[in-house]
């Protein structure tokens, strides 16, 4: 049975993903080995402003991005794909931004 740790966090095709995202806003961290202690160290992390509020989304939408894509390879059969699940968390980022943040003005494809 696989574990909600490996699943989101460690396993080898979700990693990249991560450290790919954390090289994005120059953050070196060490994932925690419990989901619970993975998102806290996420969304009470010490950084302010702006660029850690979307941080904190962007940790949930890839997270969602995670979660919906392995359902889909569980219940409908589809293949892994890296980058259509990177691709959809950031759609789902930049939706979220257009409609929680006054002033976001930046179309999808420039974003």
């Amino acid at each position: 049975e696989e574990s909600a740790s490996h699943l989101f966090f460690h396993c080898s095709k979700v990693l990249p993903l991560w450290w790919e995202s954390l090289s994005w806003v120059n953050m070196v961290v060490v994932f925690p080995n419990h989901p619970r202690q993975h998102f806290i160290q996420h969304m009470y992390q010490s950084y302010e402003g702006l660029m850690a509020t979307r941080w904190k989304w962007w940790w949930l939408a890839l997270t969602w991005s995670i979660w919906k894509h392995r359902n889909s390879i569980i219940f409908s059969g589809s293949t892994f794909n890296t980058n259509k699940m990177m691709e959809d968390a950031m759609f789902l980022l930049w939706t979220w931004l257009r409609h929680l943040e006054k002033g976001f003005q930046s179309h999808f494809n420039h974003w």
